[in-house]
């Protein structure tokens, strides 16, 4: 079976926004690309946001992992 580096990329991705939104980073919050997701749902909902999809970004590299998808 080949190895890519695609599913631990996604990995740290997840993690990385996750941190970002668990922590409450500031210059991870007011960054240019996190900008429209808090003017449209807040600080907090941003956050909330930031923590779903970094746990999505886990869930879909560990299962690219394990190849449970392809």
């Amino acid at each position: 079976m080949k190895q890519t580096w695609g599913p631990w990329i996604l990995i740290a991705a997840g993690i990385f926004a996750m941190c970002g939104a668990f922590f409450d980073w500031d210059w991870f919050m007011t960054s240019r690309k996190a900008w429209l997701w808090v003017r449209m749902f807040g600080r907090k909902g941003a956050r909330i946001f930031y923590g779903i999809l970094g746990f999505g970004l886990v869930l879909l590299g560990v299962l690219l992992l394990l190849g449970v998808i392809k």
